[in-house]
């Protein structure tokens, strides 16, 4: 032993040289082997790609020799044989055919163009898809999945709540794909309440509230522009008639950390720049924001993007009911936790004083101070001391070294931007969310962050792959292993499908007793310094049984290599322990209690009631329980809906436009598992109904003893299996009869087909089978209600006629009874005016008979009132009226019988001379009165002349006055008119 230490000992004390040679030689060895291990893989990945283009090639060739058709592949069940390179191919030709969805059974593949297709996503194509009888006739797209969502919410056999989950990585389209459906669900699940304001209405809150809240939580991200930087479920709430009349978001793991760091070439998140791009000159003063301003937490500023769109973002906080005033108060603690970044600590020179601040971060601090509205002093305290318990009752101030005073820096900012972000999801659920009472049945859309591998991967990464691990969980449990185990246990002869299954990731993940989350919170609680080694150091100890985690054994930095569904991740360990314990010093949150500001004081009211209800305790709530505890109430309700599964492929890893990478999307291919979903799509029964459902809805289409049987009992459910098998062994029958020349249908005993295969307690359908099944059964309604319609009618006809006839019956009889009424009146009234015109008449004829009595007095009282003249006047026929004394009444007869009732003048002498013109005067109603004499009309006082006329030759006229006044007069004429007239005695000679 000492011969062998001797040597040792001089050659390591004087050859030190030679060491140092000898250490750099074992190095460089290590590194050339390294080196080579990097060559041999990358060899080994070229000869990979070449043999995936040979076999391209060969499968290509085998399955369609004509390649300008693949396009027309519109779903993947139809290539024959199913391979991932027949795949790759046929998704290849419909991307280079600017054709972006694809079926792939109950999956739908979307490849992102990075390229605007507005047509595509247009109103016109929404109600297309929303009014088609059969909208998975039309060709493959987004909106067939939320059809087809939409309509299951009152499906065909039972109302189920749906989930549309949406999965890729980080910049395939999940953001924009959930955007298009949310846009789907407003337009054809609007309400018709047009007497409400636009800016009220439900459905634009809705959309309203995407711009918000991807402004406040994505960001760019060396892998995709507009990267969402947390995880969220939106319950689009319908109620009975699929309105939507509400809707709520709930929030997984937000990245608060990108506030204060952000990794080479990434930026923060958007609505900073959209701030410093977008504000006005008042705002840029009020927030202290000049232009040429620069601040250390906002990299990349230069950059623009389509996300940088203030405007948009207002007019969305507009809608969704945030104030001006509210508006004011958040861009105020944004800018200030802008002006926090810009603080700067320098170490003290005296280790027991607090440390310096720079020169020019006073001003920034006082800025900071200025905009959260706390005090300054306080403010710079809290950042450069911190506090200590010693004991119940007494705490030690200690100053914080430079290091220490960044992280409480960062984390001021990290608390303040998760606060708000808080604040602003649940104001938003307020203005969206509706009573309970107002909804049944809701559509969930899941939009999480992509996977993600970057060059340094730390607690965040984990936890989002960790999400995506948990999803493709879901697909493969709903999917690929329990369709394929209920056909076993239904008794189909199946031959199973292998599958990737990722649940040994989950259980290194998550599993339990020794996990990575389990080890790593057992770190965080016993509240020690965390050494990064010694975890490490830990983690190969625990874990070294499980296949999927591994370690690079050149690597200096302490990580881990978890082997997940899409590839092997790196881990850094340095930081994990701080991120998971997520420390909040409570001088922190009592300093942000004392903000005058209301919003940043409502934001934090609650959180010295919830240190107090944990003093005591011991547990620490770390960041993974909170976010797995929170993923599982997730994944329950994922489970107690109806998913529906589309795929978000990325065919290029630098966002180029319309660029297919045969690698990069074979690879997504075979990480996600659309290839053994094809073929059990393509070898399955996608759909399975319940004996009693099945009958519910599809018995209708038979009248089959055995199904009035079961209908004539307690319903379907109390049927027996056997029975409740033959009934709808009887309906398959008649649907199949004359569809398909497969007569294993026809017989009794055979319960297979292609189509349908018949179970222990359900029917398993295909697509085309359902398709069959909806076709009877919508002829069988259209001929039943056509039967209805019928017998209605023929009643409604029948009952119409009817009431026709007794309508006319009454008309009849009213009309009859109206008319005897009538009658009755007129009789009467004619018997009244004969009663009346006979006593008028018997009046009249007693009236002249005693006119005529007294005729012969009346005309001698007339001549003896004419003054006696002169018998040379009488002589000459001849008188000037002048020259009597008083007026005397000059009367004659009418001229003839055409002037019978003309007035006339009479005189006592012959009507000669002048008196002959007065006669024609007073004839024609001449006026003519002096105060000498006066001219009267004969009829009203001396009676009528008599007429006496030949039949023949001429008349001769009597100039004789008629004795009757009376004579010829009816009642009823007018009073103004004549009373009398001249008799006409017609006389033959």
């Amino acid at each position: 032993m000492t011969d062998n230490k001797i040597p040792v000992q001089g050659f390591l004390s004087q050859n030190s040289n030679n060491w140092d040679s000898a250490k750099s030689t074992h190095f460089e060895t290590g590194r050339r082997v390294h080196q080579d291990k990097v060559h041999g893989l990358r060899e080994r990945v070229q000869a990979r790609r070449k043999s995936l283009n040979d076999s391209l090639e060969g499968e290509v060739r085998d399955f369609l020799i004509n390649e300008g058709e693949l396009h027309t592949y519109d779903d993947l069940t139809k290539v024959n044989p199913v391979t991932p390179t027949t795949v790759l191919k046929c998704l290849q030709a419909r991307y280079s055919a600017r054709v972006f969805y694809t079926h792939a059974g109950c999956t739908l593949v979307a490849l992102n163009p990075f390229h605007p297709v507005p047509h595509l996503y247009s109103l016109d194509v929404m109600r297309e898809y929303h009014t088609a009888p059969k909208p998975q006739e039309f060709k493959p797209h987004i909106f067939i999945v939320a059809e087809a969502a939409y309509r299951n919410v009152q499906g065909q056999v039972e109302p189920v709540d749906q989930s549309l989950v949406v999965s890729g990585e980080s910049g395939a389209g999940k953001t924009w794909t959930s955007r298009c459906l949310m846009k789907y669900y407003a337009t054809v699940a609007a309400s018709s309440q047009d007497s409400q304001d636009t800016v009220e209405r439900i459905e634009k809150r809705v959309l309203d509230s995407n711009p918000v809240m991807e402004a406040f939580g994505n960001a760019c991200t060396l892998r995709n522009n507009n990267s969402s930087r947390f995880g969220k479920y939106i319950q689009l709430q319908l109620n009975r008639s699929q309105l939507l009349v509400g809707a709520s978001v709930q929030t997984y793991l937000l990245e608060k950390t990108r506030v204060a760091f952000q990794a080479a070439n990434e930026r923060n998140f958007h609505i900073f720049y959209q701030m410093m791009k977008g504000a006005m000159e008042q705002q840029r003063q009020e927030w202290k924001m000049p232009r040429a301003q620069k601040f250390n937490w906002l990299p990349n500023a230069e950059k623009i993007l389509e996300e940088d769109c203030f405007a948009e973002t207002l007019e969305a906080m507009v809608h969704l009911g945030i104030d001006s005033e509210k508006q004011a108060q958040i861009f105020r603690i944004l800018a200030g936790i802008l002006h926090l970044g810009n603080v700067a600590f320098s170490p003290p020179t005296d280790e027991s004083q607090p440390c310096d601040l720079e020169e020019a971060s006073k001003a920034f601090l006082q800025t900071t101070a200025d905009l959260l509205r706390i005090p300054v002093e306080e403010l710079q305290s809290c950042l450069r001391v911190r506090a200590l318990k010693a004991g119940r009752q007494s705490t030690l101030l200690k100053p914080c070294s430079q290091a220490e005073c960044s992280v409480r820096q960062e984390c001021l900012a990290k608390v303040i931007y998760a606060q708000l972000f808080d604040w602003l999801v649940s104001f938003i659920n307020k203005s969206m969310c509706a009573d309970n009472s107002r909804w049944c049945n809701f559509i969930g859309l899941l939009d999480v962050y992509g996977f993600e591998c970057f060059q340094k991967n730390n607690l965040e990464q984990l936890c989002i792959n960790y999400a995506n691990e948990k999803l493709q969980q879901h697909f493969v449990g709903h999917y690929l292993k329990a369709q394929q185990e209920e056909y076993v246990s239904e008794g189909l002869e199946w031959s199973f499908v292998q599958y990737q299954d990722n649940q040994g990731c989950l259980d290194l993940i998550e599993g339990s007793p020794s996990s990575i989350f389990s080890l790593l919170n057992e770190v965080c609680r016993l509240n020690r310094a965390s050494d990064a080694k010694q975890f490490m150091v830990r983690l190969e100890k625990e874990l070294c049984s499980s296949d999927r985690v591994s370690w690079d054994k050149f690597s200096k930095q302490p990580h881990f290599i978890v082997s997940h569904y899409a590839g092997k991740v790196v881990y850094q360990i340095e930081g994990m322990m701080e991120k998971n314990k997520d420390p909040v010093p409570p001088e922190l949150i009592r300093l942000l209690q004392q903000s005058e500001d209301p919003l940043m004081h409502s934001m934090f009211a609650d959180a010295h009631a919830e240190e107090e209800t944990t003093r005591g305790h011991t547990k620490v709530v770390t960041v993974v329980s909170k976010f797995k505890n929170s993923l599982e109430s997730l994944m329950k309700i994922l489970h107690s809906t109806t998913p529906h599964y589309t795929r978000c492929i990325k065919p290029n890893p630098d966002c180029r436009p319309l660029t297919f990478k045969k690698e990069e999307v074979i690879t997504q291919l075979e990480a996600c598992g659309i290839v053994e979903t094809i073929n059990i799509s393509a070898a399955g029964f996608p759909i399975r109904i319940p004996y009693a459902s099945f009958l519910k809805r599809y018995g209708l289409i038979t009248h089959s003893g055995t199904l009035a049987q079961l209908t004539s009992q307690n319903g379907y459910e109390s049927g027996d299996k056997n029975s409740l098998g033959s009934a709808v062994m009887d309906v398959l029958r008649v649907v199949l009869k004359g569809h398909t020349p497969d007569p294993q249908l026809h017989s009794d005993s055979t319960t297979h087909s292609s189509l349908v295969h018949c179970g222990r307690t359900k029917v398993f359908l295909t697509h085309a089978m359902l398709e069959l099944l909806e076709e009877r059964r919508t002829k069988v309604r259209s001929h039943k209600a056509l039967s209805i319609q019928c017998c209605w009618r023929r009643y409604q006809r029948r009952r119409h006629e009817a009431k026709r006839r007794a309508a006319t019956l009454i008309q009849a009889v009213v009309r009859s009874w109206l008319i005897r009424q009538q009658i009755k009146k007129w009789t009467k009234a004619a018997r009244i005016i004969q009663y009346r015109w006979k006593e008028w008449r018997l009046l009249m004829d007693a009236l002249a008979e005693a006119e005529l009595d007294d005729a012969e007095d009346m005309r001698e009282e007339t001549l003896a009132a004419v003054p006696v003249l002169d018998p040379l006047v009488r002589e000459r026929g001849s008188v000037q009226l002048a020259s009597l004394q008083e007026p005397v009444a000059v009367r004659s007869w009418p001229l003839g019988l055409a002037l019978a009732s003309a007035p006339g003048i009479t005189v006592a002498l012959t009507a000669t001379g002048f008196q002959k013109v007065v006669s024609l005067m007073a004839t024609l109603r001449t006026p003519f009165r002096s105060p000498e004499y006066r001219v009267e009309t004969n009829q009203f006082h001396q009676g009528v002349a008599s007429i006496r006329a030949q039949p023949r030759g001429s008349i001769k006229m009597h100039l004789q006055r008629s004795p009757l006044l009376y004579a010829d007069m009816y009642p009823g004429h007018k009073r103004d008119g004549i009373t009398g007239f001249n008799q006409i005695l017609l006389e033959k000679h």
